[in-house]
């Protein structure tokens, strides 16, 4: 009998030990996302965003750095851009409108791709018009193109018979970057505005501020 109650309690220990083992595995799961399906496209692996210091509408210089401890949607656009950067604006003031509260934990930059023609007093008539928490950012023509391509943004000035009006084919990825700087997901043009906050929501919660 003896034995058999050694055994018994052999087993409960490895029974427990086991289901301690999964817990772990489904709690690490859900912390790393494995167990969400992600409407935009998660980084395999992750890696840490590229900072960059470029002006604000405001006028200020700031850096992609300062807003550590906020989910960052970076996005690359310009102000005279016909339908595809409003609409991206559009739908993330739509996802902020739905987290309350929550939303100013999130920040959105749009890094200009036309710094000859939105200087930051144009992007501060456009950037904010979508939600008061949007910074617009300018520069040099020479600095965003040194920044564009480390984040794999692809764009093109169009030739136009006049000077002050032309078109900015670009890259339409919207970028999220966490709170500890980190790009963990890429959210493509045309995705649904209920999928992109249940995206965003789950990092939210998955990656908490430092």
């Amino acid at each position: 009998m003896g034995y058999i109650s050694g055994l018994h309690r052999k087993r409960s220990v490895l029974g427990f030990g086991t289901l301690l083992m999964l817990s772990l595995i489904v709690w690490q799961g859900l912390l790393y996302g494995r167990s969400h399906v992600w409407h935009g496209f998660a980084m395999q692996p992750p890696k840490p965003a590229a900072d960059f210091t470029l002006t604000a509408h405001t006028g200020k210089r700031v850096s992609l750095h300062d807003f550590r401890g906020k989910l960052v949607l970076l996005y690359f656009g310009y102000t005279f851009c016909p339908g595809i950067c409003p609409t991206t604006l559009a739908n993330v003031a739509q996802v902020l409108h739905q987290f309350g509260t929550k939303a100013k934990q999130v920040q959105l930059l749009m890094i200009s791709l036309d710094p000859e023609r939105d200087t930051p007093e144009k992007l501060a008539a456009y950037v904010p018009y979508f939600h008061p928490s949007f910074i617009g950012l300018t520069g040099s023509v020479e600095e965003i193109a040194a920044i564009a391509p480390l984040f794999g943004i692809y764009y093109e000035k169009q030739a136009s018979t006049d000077a002050s009006s032309y078109w900015v084919d670009h890259s339409a990825t919207l970028m999220v970057i966490d709170q500890h700087g980190i790009m963990q997901l890429l959210i493509p043009f045309g995705t649904a505005v209920q999928d992109m906050a249940t995206d965003l929501a789950f990092l939210l919660r998955a990656v908490p501020p430092e």
